[in-house]
């Protein structure tokens, strides 16, 4: 295994209340504190970071959590700017939350175009417990994913519902790319007659990226 990390800037975006804050802090800390803790706005944005091992690579996530009131978009492209994945949320009881991630998709895809984007669904817990009448529909939300070649994952930061799934979804893809760019990379060197395999030819995209928080999990 590789001793060197790779950096991936991960970015939540999506509008204020569909659970962003308690879906990172469910994944970096395996805990939840919604029925325990008053809501608070995020301003700004919040950083966290974790460690995985994908493919016998080190991978170090990111991870920037945004505000979600629209009137905070010029500062969210602080957070997002150079970021190799964005995880887009919206409420599952909630359909109009789907509506305003179209919002955050345009934003996203007008400033960083090349940005992998994820669609989350969250509280899902909430539809197995109480009538949600405003609920999104699966359907819905994958033909809104398939417009932009986004998965679509379901997530309950109560119950830890899929969520360690689409981190490890996010770390693997982003590694397919990072071998991929990798091997362009020593090809077009090999047609230079530069062929060694050392650091050169790798792609770590993003090892520096702007840290700037008013906000910390750590």
């Amino acid at each position: 295994m590789s001793s060197k990390e790779i950096d991936i800037k991960v970015v939540l975006l999506g509008t204020a209340m569909v659970g962003k804050t308690s879906l990172v802090d469910r994944y970096l800390h395996e805990r939840y504190l919604g029925d325990t803790v008053p809501y608070q706005n995020t301003i700004g944005g919040a950083f966290g970071q974790k460690t995985l091992e994908v493919c016998g690579k080190l991978i170090r996530l990111g991870i920037w959590d945004t505000a979600g009131s629209e009137r905070y978009a010029s500062l969210s492209r602080i957070y997002y700017r150079d970021a190799g994945a964005a995880i887009v949320c919206y409420d599952l009881s909630d359909k109009n939350t789907l509506e305003r991630a179209k919002f955050w998709i345009e934003e996203l895809k007008n400033n960083e175009s090349d940005c992998r984007l994820y669609l989350c669904g969250t509280k899902k817990d909430l539809l197995q417990t109480q009538p949600c009448p405003q609920k999104v529909q699966r359907g819905d939300a994958e033909a809104l994913g398939d417009n932009f070649s986004a998965e679509v994952f379901e997530t309950s930061s109560k119950t830890g519902e899929n969520i360690k799934e689409l981190f490890l979804r996010i770390a693997e893809d982003y590694i397919q790319l990072w071998k991929k760019n990798k091997t362009i990379a020593l090809s077009r060197g090999a047609e230079y007659g530069n062929s060694d395999d050392d650091s050169s030819g790798e792609l770590n995209c993003n090892d520096v990226f702007l840290c700037v928080t008013t906000a910390s999990y750590c």
